[in-house]
Parts: structure tokens; sequence; C-alpha cells
């Protein structure tokens, strides 16, 4: 008979999960297809070609610029494809699709590839695709259009040339709820917020998909909850408490918590686990600096967006939140 060990040696790590990343990667982009489809409902096929041309320049970066994981090609993983539809989400539906494209490239090129590759990135990849695209085509990134019911019409100037900037196949424009309250004090309905009849990027018109799907990633586990509680509290009580002060001039919280990227940012981009800190006390304030700067930006300063901004500045200052609520060791 022979006796089984009482104590088994090995290294670490102990404790083992089933989920890798592969996993959450491809589970990212399932919740991300109703977003994708709702888009399509409301914008057409330009929906559809902009993600297309989003998603295919993160894909050709990945593949010849990225390293080979453990699961050799490194497209295998889905982490480009999740950046690629992250990116097309915040772009307007009548964008070209030829910068769509290099924005997919700056994405995974600057965002990620130079920092090491996956889980080495200090700054969320989409955002630095987005950033880059801010800068570098600000009249073609805020052009926006209401939702019309056409379909199959192509809009803005998605089929310009390379290098122009093109001329727009329709003279239809519209504000974004956040630029027609910020420049002229008018709400919007929070029910057109919450279905997304209003003109904005593809992924930020509809809050009701984003709060399913931050409902379901959090019950999945596969975000921290308390990232999206930290930034939409700190969001609702600031912006609630200057609400109080000048209701005329300042929107209610409601319409903070659903107008523009505020919920697409918080439930897929600030909740990266490579470049939001580690421990729970840091999470926190990491979480409260981004409602912050938020509400700072879109009520002070000169534009009426600050999703992007606010969190880009704290992966920025991750590391050092990182540094700051280091445990201390035992014995120490």
């Amino acid at each position: 008979m022979v006796n089984k060990p009482k104590i088994t040696i090995s290294t670490s790590p102990f404790l083992h999960d089933q989920a890798t990343t592969p996993k959450i990667m491809w589970e990212l982009a399932y919740t991300l297809v109703p977003i994708l489809l709702a888009a399509a409902y409301y914008f057409g096929l330009s929906a559809l070609l902009v993600s297309a041309a989003c998603i295919a320049g993160c894909l050709v970066t990945e593949y010849y610029l990225g390293k080979k994981g453990p699961l050799g090609n490194p497209l295998r993983d889905g982490s480009a494809l999740v950046t690629g539809l992250l990116l097309a989400l915040t772009l307007p539906p009548g964008f070209p699709l030829w910068m769509a494209f290099v924005g997919g490239v700056v994405a995974i090129g600057m965002g990620k590839v130079i920092w090491g590759g996956l889980g080495q990135n200090v700054f969320n990849p989409a955002l630095v695709g987005r950033a880059f695209l801010q800068a570098a085509f600000p009249t073609a990134i805020t052009t926006w259009e209401p939702p019309d019911g056409r379909y199959l019409g192509l809009r803005g100037t998605n089929l310009a040339m390379p290098f122009y900037q093109g001329k727009p196949v329709d003279a239809l424009s519209a504000a974004t709820p956040l630029s027609e309250m910020k420049f002229s004090h008018e709400p919007t309905a929070l029910a057109d917020l919450l279905l997304g009849n209003i003109s904005g990027s593809l992924g930020e018109t509809c809050g009701l998909l984003l709060l399913l799907a931050c409902l379901y990633l959090i019950a999945r586990r596969i975000i921290n909850w308390r990232i999206p509680a930290g930034v939409l509290a700190t969001v609702a009580v600031f912006s609630g408490i200057a609400y109080l002060l000048a209701p005329d001039h300042y929107p209610s919280p409601g319409f903070m918590l659903l107008a523009g990227g505020l919920l697409l940012g918080t439930v897929y981009m600030a909740t990266d686990p490579v470049s939001s800190p580690l421990a729970p006390k840091g999470v926190w304030i990491y979480s409260i600096g981004i409602g912050l700067l938020v509400v700072l930006i879109r009520l002070w300063g000169g534009l009426p967006e600050g999703v992007m901004y606010a969190i880009l500045l704290m992966n920025a200052a991750t590391p050092l939140i990182n540094r700051f609520v280091r445990p201390r060791v035992y014995g120490y």
C-alpha cells in the first residue's frame, strides 16, 4: 500500500484560477456585440464600417508587431479585437475609414507594443488611439450626426481618400447632448440618453446596454466593481452639489451619468486591469480621481467631454498610487 504524502511542496502560484487572459478578452468582446448592434441600429452601415476599419488597424499591427504568446499567434488572445472595438465605439459614425484604420494602428503600436505587449502597457491602448485621432483630426472626430433611420446610406466622410478629409455625403449634423448643455444650457431628456436616441460616438449613445454590461461583468468578476462604483458615485455627488447650487447653469447628476462616454469609459476602459491600481485602497483613489477630473473638465473646462483625459491622467498616476498604497511587509 502506497502512503499518500501529507505535504506537497511546489513553487508559486499556489492558487489557480480557471480564468485566463484569452477567456476574459473574448468574454469582453461578446459583451460589446450588443452595443455595436445598437450603434448599427441607430447609425446604420457606417457604424459597422468604422468598427471594421478600427479592428483591421489593430489586428494588422498586432499580427506584425505583437509578441507571440503561449498561444503562438498574438491575435488568438483577443486583446487586439477588444481594443479595435473599443476604439471604434469612441468615434462618430461619419468618421473617415482611413483615419479609423490609422487610429487602430496607433492604439496597438503606441498604446501596447512599445511598452512590451499585453500586460505591460501604462495607458489604455484604445484611449491612446483615440487621443491621437483627437489631436490629429479634431474636426472629423467632433462632427456628429443624429440617428435618422438610414441603415444602408453612408454618413459624413466615411469614404474620404487617405490623407484627405473628404466632403460630407450629407449636410445633416447635430451637437451631442454634452455640447448642447455646455454651450446652450439645453439638457437632453434622460429617456433619450438611456435608450440612445441621440447623436454621439457609436458606443456612448445607449446607456441602458452599458449599465447591463457593467452588471454582467461585475457578476462574472471580470471587472473590479470598485472602479465603476467609485467613478459614478463621485460624478453623481460632485455634479449634484453643483446642480443644487445653480440648477439653471449646471446639468443634473442623472444627465452627467448618462451623457457622453462616461459609462463606456468607466465600464470598459477605466477597469483595464493592467493600467489600474492593484490594492483596493489604490482603486478607490484611482476611481475617485477619474470622477473628479470628469466633473472638473465637463463643468469648468474648455471641452464638453473629459472622460478620455480623466482616465489617461489617472492611468499615468497608477504607478504612484501603487507605490503609495503598497502594503507593509510582515515584520517590518
